[in-house]
């Protein structure tokens, strides 16, 4: 009994004295990601296997010593045959059983892409690494670096035996998730530039329709390490992205998209993540034509061409045409000639209720204008403060979908289409031929997040931007950054928005950032509903109009 006693006595004792170094040998180790300093104690342990993913150019000007080098220039992105990867994983001394530690310079992409082809061809993710901050952030702790080419290491054993199919994504499935934005997320993991179409890689600029601008470099911090999860959680909710969600990132290629594809399943634990490793080159191969487009949000414009179909009599005959058309001019212009099947509502009825929400669902209602259908707002002239302050007046009453009649009715005539000077129908059908529109109750489903009259009465995740859109900033001067960007800037002669390249390049230069609670204000308050639709259209997630 004593004997026994004491196995159990210096049993504990052994597991207290190895317990220190177990925790030991987790500190800096934070999931998938490895710090500086926890990979200096480990590097010439025998268990470690050391990737730069880098260029070889950059790689042969410096590196940590003992790292062997992947390029994913040299070796490509294409699925080779099984047999050549295994061949090239057992080349750099890759076993299962092994720590695979990858780094690049620090901030990019190149590690991650090569962390998610490994877990892809099976290598269990829990022994897959990124150095946080990379050669960069190794090189500011003083850590040495070489030039000298690390020596063949020892063949390794990995064997690839089954394919991790459900990382990755193929053409099929991410074209219906971009059908489907809510069960879908698509992360576009490309810069501004290439997403607004200002560059283009392809015969036609811009990005998958739906897309969420969320470039690469927003998922790190200025010292190139990853941000931390309660940062990446904000800026996830902020573009609306959930867990529930199935996550699909992409880039040009399939490269930079595995900097978001990273962040969201190893550090935030997003639990339905892939990679489309086809992404833009593969979306516009295809022959089917698909579609790119610069605005975030194209839909919010309307156009001859759908005018012909959605608006136009067969689909109203056929009731497959939910669309309640207002035309927001006087009742004299109206009269001189509008488009079939729509309903004025003059401006007026909109600035007078500005402050009365309720009596301008009492309007809405009787005239036609059904809360549940797509309201097309007509000017006449396109974008302009009249339709853009009904466009904001409509989404505080919570209409299901709003929109704007882009093009001028001059160019609807040019085009052939004619107008009409009747009397719009409303009320019930009295024939089988008779189109008429049926009045209704509007409800009032009052949105807070559109209008607000005390700037204090709201908090968005990110800081207050106040953005003056008159041609002058406003007398009332906001407590707090301001601004100024004249509406005028953002509009062409014709009444469309600037092309969606020039409109980033605008906001750009004035220090508009994606990541504010932007304001828009003006002592006119159409000016400020002018700014409001086109960041709307350019997808700036949180927007409001302040009405003083």
């Amino acid at each position: 009994m004593l004997n026994i006693l004491k196995y159990c006595f210096l049993l504990v004792i052994a597991v207290c004295l190895l317990l220190p170094l177990s925790l030991m040998a987790q500190e800096g180790m934070n999931g998938n990601l490895v710090t500086v300093s926890w990979l200096e104690k480990n590097l010439k342990k025998s268990e470690i296997v050391l990737m730069d993913a880098s260029p070889a150019q950059i790689y042969m000007t410096k590196h940590i010593p003992g790292a062997i080098n992947y390029d994913i220039f040299t070796y490509g992105v294409q699925e080779l045959p099984i047999s050549e990867i295994e061949k090239r994983y057992q080349s750099w001394g890759i076993s299962t059983g092994k720590k695979i530690v990858m780094y690049d310079q620090g901030g990019t992409y190149m590690a991650t892409r090569l962390l998610f082809s490994l877990e892809y061809y099976g290598f269990p993710v829990k022994e897959l690494f990124i150095l946080d901050g990379g050669l960069a952030k190794w090189e500011e702790a003083g850590l040495p670096v070489t030039k000298d080419a690390t020596p063949p290491p020892a063949k390794g054993m990995f064997t690839i035996n089954k394919l991790n199919d459900n990382v990755k994504a193929n053409l099929t499935e991410f074209l219906n998730a971009s059908g489907d934005t809510r069960n879908n997320a698509l992360v576009d993991a490309l810069d501004a530039g290439w997403h607004f179409g200002g560059q283009q890689f392809f015969d036609r600029p811009g990005h998958v329709p739906n897309a969420i601008l969320m470039p690469s470099a927003d998922f790190f911090n200025a010292d190139k390490t990853f941000k931390s999860s309660e940062e990446l959680k904000k800026m996830v909710d902020y573009f609306g992205l959930t867990p529930e969600q199935h996550v699909y990132s992409y880039c040009g290629g399939g490269i930079a998209a595995s900097g978001p594809y990273f962040a969201l399943k190893f550090i935030l634990g997003y639990p339905n993540v892939k990679l489309y490793s086809g992404s833009q080159l593969e979306w516009v191969s295809d022959q089917r034509e698909l579609p790119l487009w610069t605005y975030d949000a194209s839909y919010l414009m309307r156009k001859i061409n759908w005018l012909k179909s959605w608006g136009g009599k067969m689909f109203r005959m056929y009731g497959v045409s939910n669309i309640s058309m207002v035309d927001v001019r006087s009742a004299q212009d109206f009269y001189q000639g509008h488009l079939p099947f729509s309903l004025n509502i003059p401006v007026d009825e909109f600035k007078n209720n500005i402050n009365n929400p309720e009596k301008l669902s009492t309007i809405l209602g009787p005239a036609g204008v059904d809360a549940s259908h797509e309201a097309v707002i007509i000017s006449g002239a396109g974008l302009t403060k009249e339709s853009a302050l009904a466009f904001v007046l409509l989404e505080k009453l919570g209409q299901k979908k709003v929109s704007i009649f882009i093009d001028p009715l001059d160019k609807v005539k040019e085009s052939g289409y004619s107008l009409t000077k009747d009397t719009t129908a409303v009320g019930p059908k009295t024939g089988a031929n008779f189109l008429s529109i049926p009045p209704t109750t509007y409800p009032m489903n009052f949105r807070k997040d559109v209008i607000i009259r005390d700037p204090k009465s709201t908090e968005g995740q990110y800081p207050k931007l106040f953005l003056a859109s008159g041609k002058n900033i406003s007398a009332k001067v906001q407590d707090g950054k301001v601004l100024h960007v004249p509406y005028i800037e953002l509009v062409k002669a014709d009444g469309s928005p600037k092309d969606a390249n020039e409109i980033w390049d605008i906001l750009t230069k004035a220090g508009v950032s994606r990541y504010a609670e932007i304001v828009c204000f003006s002592d006119d308050p159409g000016e400020a509903a002018v700014n409001y639709f086109i960041l709307k259209l350019m997808g700036f997630p949180d927007i409001k109009v302040l009405v003083m």
